[in-house]
């Protein structure tokens, strides 16, 4: 369950462009906001775990991102990796009511295999 604290208020959900994103900056960790043709909205680390590249600036379809460096494909549900490489990185709970998007600031922790 989420902490109500953890969740700000990051913009209309129009402020985001389809197959776009926008990115959250905090003193830890850069977040990738994400909207798909769908209007889903998901967030994830904006870091590649291959090559470190932004994310942000990769390719959105369906639900899922490539990264702009070397083609690795994130989905954007869960942060997993796509490939032969397990590989993943951080993902965070979004909510869209009243046509704004809130994120939840904490990570959602991966649950053991």
């Amino acid at each position: 369950m989420t902490n109500e604290n953890n969740w700000v208020e990051l913009c209309g959900l129009g402020d985001i462009p389809q197959r776009g994103c926008r990115v959250v900056v905090t003193d830890e960790i850069k977040i990738a906001v994400f909207r798909t043709h769908t209007d889903d909205v998901y967030a994830i680390e904006d870091k590649c775990p291959h090559l470190g590249g932004a994310l942000s600036e990769g390719i959105v379809h369906g639900a899922q991102v490539t990264c702009p460096l070397h083609n690795l494909v994130i989905n954007l549900i869960n942060g997993e990796a796509l490939g032969p490489e397990p590989a993943c990185v951080k993902h965070f709970e979004v909510k869209k009511e009243d046509g704004k998007v809130y994120l939840d600031l904490i990570p959602v922790k991966k649950e053991a295999a």
